[in-house]
């Protein structure tokens, strides 16, 4: 297959390319070849724009642009920084499938469990579920799956990756979480309550591939393991890890004063399960929080 991908640089992108340079011809949008090239395999054709894409002569696209959403306070330019860098691309790659006449078999784009929006501890979120809280991240995940779903025909099926937190040693969430626990000074946010909703880097790159491969996978696809555990547990299976005490916590009241509104990405969660994944017979090699976060070598 031809496989265009974008964010082929970022944590899953730069994984993803790994495995699939072997069986594909891969082309990457990228706004800096020189860096791309040190980050992703031999092999990998460079562009720069989507004007150098013949989209009739490519099979599927894999959409992964966007800026890191939790680096920093929401200012009202770094959320539109945020927007612009998920919706814009997606439009474009949508307009392109719909203008082209034999346009891509598959689109798959990203989008975040965060479309849910803050949700009650105890209610399972399958692919259906459709009570969302409406805030920022609902929006933005809102309007950018709607933006991909523009590209879907009877010959183009789009596939929306709603990925939770991705569990790697190399970049994200993790790695920003390990200095104070590897100081002993790590804990939970608050009571630790709030889900947390997680995929190993392993399985995020497996699924992908798997839906390349089975066509009967389309719509909104839950990209987490099956097993979503509380920040409680989260932060107890990483001290454990680390072979250090998980007896601090961190005061709800010093994330909002240090990051504004962004703070409500560590406050709250949603208990979000891989139904459409499972059903179609995905086996998760990483299933539990505690062999997860073993397997990554810490």
């Amino acid at each position: 297959m031809k496989i265009l991908i974008t964010g082929a640089t970022g944590l899953i992108g730069s994984k993803l390319c790994q495995f699939l340079i072997h069986k594909h011809s891969l082309i990457a949008l990228t706004r800096s070849p020189v860096k791309a090239a040190s980050v992703l395999p031999p092999g990998t054709h460079f562009i720069t724009s989507l004007d150098e894409v013949d989209f009739n002569d490519i099979d599927a696209v894999i959409n992964l642009a966007g800026e890191p959403i939790a680096d920093g306070r929401w200012t009202r330019q770094r959320k539109q920084e945020i927007r612009d860098s998920r919706i814009n691309i997606t439009r474009a790659i949508s307009s392109a499938i719909s203008a082209a006449t034999t346009p891509p078999a598959l689109l798959i784009s990203g989008s975040a469990v965060g479309v849910y929006g803050r949700q009650p501890s105890d209610v399972t979120i399958k692919e259906d579920f459709t009570a969302h809280y409406d805030e920022f991240s609902h929006q933005l995940c809102r309007d950018w799956e709607d933006a991909a779903l523009a590209a879907e025909s009877e010959q183009t099926r789009v596939c929306i990756l709603r990925t939770g937190i991705v569990l790697s040693k190399t970049g994200g969430a993790l790695v920003k979480m390990l200095p104070p626990f590897r100081l002993g000074l790590g804990g939970p946010i608050g009571k630790g309550e709030q889900v947390m909703s997680w995929i190993h880097i392993d399985d995020m790159v497996q699924a992908i591939l798997f839906i390349l491969k089975h066509d009967e996978i389309e719509g909104i696809v839950n990209a987490t393991a099956p097993n979503p555990v509380s920040n409680k547990l989260l932060s107890q299976e990483l001290a454990k890890n680390l072979s250090r005490p998980c007896i601090f916590t961190v005061p709800p009241i010093v994330l909002k004063l240090a990051y504004g509104e962004m703070s409500d990405l560590l406050l709250f969660g949603q208990r979000v399960v891989p139904q459409k994944l499972l059903d179609t017979g995905y086996r998760f090699r990483h299933d539990s929080i505690d062999e997860a976060l073993r397997s990554l070598n810490l």
